[in-house]
């Protein structure tokens, strides 16, 4: 098992940059693929970014590709998303999610799930 914890959310302006922190506990966090979700509200969670357990191969939604880069430090038991460019509509709660295996990019295959962390992004 892992327990997640988001952090590093926060007020920022259009263009600016954040980055989100996800801590996990346990032994084991290299042995889980890692991927990010938001949810905005009144809208469903969305597919933000993805990692395989080793960092070899990254996938990222539509919307935020070219902006946004998900990396890991297993050493650390720590993944990171590092936001660039930011628009207002990137506002959202954004949640840590660990998967062992399963479609990258749905959120039912995503077993661990941390309680988010807030970014609000200004115009």
């Amino acid at each position: 098992q892992v327990q997640l914890v988001e952090s590093g959310g926060g007020l920022v302006q259009a263009g600016g940059s954040l980055r989100l922190s996800c801590a996990a506990s346990g032994r084991t966090f290299s042995s889980y693929n890692m991927g990010w979700f938001r949810q905005a509200p009144g809208k469903e969670r969305e597919f933000v970014a993805a990692i395989r357990r080793f960092g070899g191969t990254t996938y990222y939604a539509d919307s935020v590709k070219g902006r946004f880069t998900i990396s890991r430090d297993n050493a650390k038991n720590t993944v990171y998303l590092h936001m660039n460019s930011l628009k207002p509509e990137d506002t959202a709660v954004y949640y840590c999610a660990a998967q062992y295996g399963g479609t990258w990019y749905l959120r039912d295959e995503y077993a661990y799930w941390g309680q988010g962390t807030q970014v609000t992004v200004s115009s």
